[in-house]
């Protein structure tokens, strides 16, 4: 079965979309990165990793719409979900491991 590539995005790359990349790393049927939308991001979001890309967890509102203004043609069916993840949490914080884990997980493949 090929694998689910799945993108985590969030402002900058470098808590809450890391945090996520690394907790679902080693999900069953998927691959993961993550990526910003602001300029100077860790790792900025590109053409090539939303085209890559068969998954898209936005952490807010703002990042589902900056990715929908900037990669339109990129965009075509791929499946966007916004978690609604503020930006209160440090780099791998249970809380938002926790958080990640409850919103993420339905969304991916289940193990088989």
């Amino acid at each position: 079965m090929a694998q689910v590539h799945v993108l985590f995005i969030c402002s900058q790359n470098k808590l809450r979309s890391p945090t996520a990349e690394q907790v679902f790393a080693n999900w069953p049927g998927i691959e993961c990165t993550s990526a910003g939308t602001n300029r100077g991001a860790e790792t900025p979001l590109t053409p090539e990793l939303v085209e890559w890309a068969d998954l898209i967890f936005a952490m807010e509102k703002q990042h589902q719409r900056k990715l929908s203004e900037r990669f339109r043609s990129q965009l075509n069916n791929k499946r966007v979900v916004c978690l609604g993840i503020a930006d209160n949490y440090t780099f791998m914080q249970p809380e938002l491991v926790a958080l990640l884990q409850a919103k993420v997980g339905r969304h991916l493949p289940a193990d088989t």
